[in-house]
């Protein structure tokens, strides 16, 4: 199977070589033209590449993207792309997980600013996404696909997420927004700099009476909230002409009110619960730019405590800690390619149980001409517990021009990795809560592999159609037993995640711009069901219109979600298929005063994203933004 996915890759960029070499070369002016094909992302390989020479699946959300859609928490913004899905426990704050192409969201790498976000206190290392707000932010970069090799054998998918770039200038933001549920937010920003440093500060104040978060709490039926703190702090130098130091901290403490936990002192079901959430990372960089190429060292920490409380008394606390220390070396001094090289260390601490994963990797990016790319990357990871492993990823770009305008880019990557079990569900089988079978059960590593070909359609006026069929399978991937809550347990065989990705930016008439995408995803267990909450079909649709002068903005959101499944007492059961539709619209009174507003389910949907937890129905907001 192996080398038919090989051939496959290799057929979406070198096979069209041949038949379009000559039309190329007669029109190639137009590929260097086209705006949209040179945006520069760098989540693909850790370098600066426009988006013409990747081969991978990579997403943008750029500053008005984010603003347009309005939403406070960045995984309401998220989830309006493509193979993109979340399921959220009941509102803001709540436990929420976001899966990428259907796998679970601990196969999420999540970054900002550098630094990673994964918390190592809960049982899988994961991100905990619905602590993190939208304000503050520039730029999201999402590369779907196991892309085990710069990052780490273990990311499934990335979310590279960049705060706003400083300036020259001394700019300032305060935005403050009420409305639906006692919902309060206020955030500002401050950012400046020069040749020689610059600087960006980012404070948040969010807090919301949330709504009743159980379907089965209709005896108390209280509100459960949501308050949540967060600063951001970046810091740049310029120590020389070639050398650039960076300091990044981000503080977050979240409290959140939930229902269902267990009285420690009766183990009765209550509905009377709260939990703590703190965060405090940090990195510090250097990169260093020859006129060979570039050279950066970083060290950075990610430390995460939660406590949980039934009627007021702590029930379960529990704390952890991420350190990586990294290198990313990129040598540029040959005309025809790149050669991206780097090695990283991470401790991984839960609750004072520590393990090591050493990781060296290189990656080499060709430019074979103007119109043909090739990558070709391995890495080698070292884990304390779980030995050694082998994985990489080869991509492909062929381009070319079917109009003096229009471009059309064939193409196609394979990736592979693995996960380590995390050190709670490694110690969990052997702890004085498990039984049989789990309790019998030594758990392995996950290894994973996943291929996808696309072909994307650019013009010079906009347009961007793109198709995508991607085909991944998780080998022996672990679950916790639901059944009979023995532990953790493996499916031995494939996990398989299946489908098609269809997005479309259409810009209509001169203020209008239609951006849609549309995602099939058909997943399976070893043994043929259905995986859990992965919708076999997901749709957005926005609709923008600006006025003439661009003072005026109006946006509208359609999303839908059809056949998911949940599991209750180890039974699959069937989610009711959603539509949602929310509207946005910002009237700019002056050049330093903008207001806007927002209306979230204009339609008051009554749906369940995770079965037995309610969603919010009609909300507005409304707000006003300070520019100095």
């Amino acid at each position: 199977m192996l080398h038919r996915k090989l051939l496959a890759i290799a057929c979406s960029a070198g096979a069209t070589l041949s038949p379009f070499h000559a039309l190329h070369a007669q029109s190639s002016d137009a590929a260097s033209t086209n705006s949209g094909l040179e945006e520069i992302v760098v989540t693909s390989s850790r370098v600066e590449t426009p988006l013409r020479q990747i081969g991978t699946s990579v997403s943008v959300l750029n500053a008005d993207d984010i603003l347009a859609k309005g939403n406070t928490s960045l995984l309401d913004i998220l989830r309006t792309m493509p193979s993109v899905a979340v399921s959220n426990t009941g509102g803001s704050g709540q436990v929420s997980t976001l899966r990428i192409r259907g796998e679970e969201g601990y196969r999420t790498l999540v970054l900002l600013d550098g630094m990673k976000l994964s918390d190592p206190s809960v049982t899988q290392v994961q991100p905990q996404l619905e602590h993190l707000l939208s304000s503050g932010i520039e730029r999201v970069e999402i590369l779907r696909g196991p892309q085990g090799l710069s990052y780490g054998a273990d990311a499934g998918g990335v979310v590279n997420i960049s705060t706003r770039q400083s300036s020259t200038e001394l700019r300032s933001h305060i935005d403050v927004m009420s409305g639906a549920f006692a919902t309060q937010q206020i955030n500002g920003n401050v950012s400046g700099g020069s040749e020689r440093a610059d600087f960006f500060l980012s404070g948040t104040h969010f807090e919301t009476d949330g709504f009743n978060v159980r379907r089965t709490d209709t005896v108390l039926a209280d509100d459960d909230g949501y308050d949540n703190t967060s600063l951001h702090l970046r810091v740049g130098v310029n120590a020389t002409d070639n050398l650039h130091l960076e300091a990044v901290h981000r503080d977050v403490a979240g409290e959140s009110s939930y229902d269902g936990c267990f009285d420690p002192a009766t183990f009765n079901t209550i509905h009377d619960c709260d939990a703590d959430f703190d965060q405090q990372a940090s990195r510090l960089s250097a990169t260093y730019q020859a006129g060979y190429g570039s050279h950066a060292i970083a060290y950075a920490t990610t430390e995460t405590e939660r406590e949980n409380f039934a009627i007021g008394a702590s029930s379960y606390a529990s704390n952890g800690e991420l350190t990586r220390i990294e290198y990313i070396g990129n040598i540029t001094a040959h005309a025809n390619f790149n050669f991206v090289y780097g090695v990283d260390l991470e401790e991984e601490d839960n609750n004072g149980e520590t393990r090591d994963q050493l990781g060296y990797y290189a990656e080499y990016l060709s430019t074979f001409s103007e119109n043909f790319f090739v990558t070709a990357g391995v890495r080698r990871d070292d884990n304390d517990d779980f030995g050694k492993h082998t994985s990489y990823r080869i991509s492909s770009a062929y381009l070319f021009d079917v109009s003096d305008s229009a471009i059309v880019k064939v193409r196609g990557s394979l990736g592979t990795g693995f996960r380590a079990p995390s050190p709670y569900e490694a110690s969990y089988n052997s702890g004085p809560f498990a039984s049989p079978p789990a309790s019998l059960t030594k758990l392995k590593e996950e290894s994973s592999e996943g291929h996808e070909l696309a072909v994307e359609y650019y013009t010079d006026q906009g347009l961007h159609l793109e198709a995508v069929y991607f085909d991944q399978e998780i080998e022996d991937a672990i679950y916790f037993d639901l059944s009979a809550y023995s532990g953790y347990l493996q499916d031995i065989g494939t996990s398989s995640s299946e489908g098609v990705e269809l997005s479309a930016t259409i810009p209509l008439r001169a203020q209008w711009t239609l951006e849609a995408n549309y995602t099939y995803n058909e997943t399976h267990r070893p043994d043929g069901t259905q995986r859990q909450l992965r919708p076999k079909n997901l749709a957005n649709l926005g609709l923008a219109w600006s006025s003439a002068d661009d003072r005026i903005k109006v946006s509208g959101f359609y999303r839908t979600s059809r056949d998911s499944s949940d599991v209750a007492a180890g039974v699959p059961v069937d989610l009711e298929n959603y539509e949602v539709i929310d509207l946005t619209a910002s009237y700019s009174l002056s050049t330093l005063i903008d207001v806007y507003g927002r209306v979230e389910n204009l339609a008051d949907e009554d749906y369940v994203e995770v079965l037995g937890y309610n969603t919010a129905g009609r909300s507005a907001y409304v707000g006003v933004r300070f520019n100095f």
